[in-house]
């Protein structure tokens, strides 16, 4: 059971948001919190295993009530949930340590299942946003020499060419014909080999290094 605890200051998003996670069998809404002050009391209290968080809001934003959360309970995944879908809310957001970031006219099952990858160790994002943020990774490292990848097997850089196009774990696994549990296997084995410590960064690396896909 994902124990979820949902953030934002509009009481109507908030019955939304309960009633399309209620009916799922592997979700349990645990407590709601109307802004950062209260998610951050309320993730102390009920030790969520996963915070929707909502950015802009009166009083501590989402993005403090982010740090501090973490700060305080480091293996909760908290995942942004918000109207602004830019630069100025998306890098804050991935710096204060969300792991995953959605805009709110996300599809109910993009929402759901975004909350299982989660909450399993993913980083569900809106389509776009990956390749937003590689894009301008690589724009910014545009005078950095190509960079240059480990020894990797032939599997790990398919699998770094899918994460660099941004794709989920679970599509990955379907193109290449894997299990979940394996794409995490040779994901952890990338992070090890070239020293990233996220998701983004790997994608990053697949760019620079032209590790691509068709």
């Amino acid at each position: 059971m994902i124990r979820v605890l949902l953030v934002d200051d509009q009481r109507l998003i908030r019955a939304g948001l309960r009633m399309l996670c209620e009916p799922a069998a592997d979700i349990e809404v645990v407590g709601e919190a109307d802004g950062g002050q209260a998610a951050v009391r309320l993730a102390g209290e009920l030790c969520p295993d996963l915070v929707l968080m909502d950015l802009r809001m009166p009083g501590m934003d989402g993005i403090t009530a982010t740090q501090r959360i973490l700060a305080e309970r480091p293996s909760t995944r908290v995942v942004a949930l918000t109207t602004f879908d830019d630069d100025d809310h998306l890098y804050p957001a991935l710096a204060a340590g969300a792991c995953g970031f959605l805009v709110k006219d996300t599809s109910p099952n993009e929402l759901l299942e975004a909350i299982r990858k989660a909450a399993d160790g993913d980083t569900p994002f809106s389509a776009g946003v990956v390749k937003r943020i590689v894009d301008s990774a690589v724009r910014a490292r545009a005078s950095v020499p190509t960079a240059t990848l480990p020894k990797l097997t032939t599997r790990e850089r398919e699998v770094l060419a899918l994460v660099g196009a941004g794709y989920a774990n679970v599509d990955i696994a379907e193109r290449l014909h894997l299990g979940v549990t394996t794409v995490k296997t040779h994901i952890a084995s990338l992070m090890t080999k070239t020293g990233c410590s996220n998701r983004v960064r790997l994608a990053v690396l697949a760019v620079r290094s032209g590790t691509t896909t068709e």
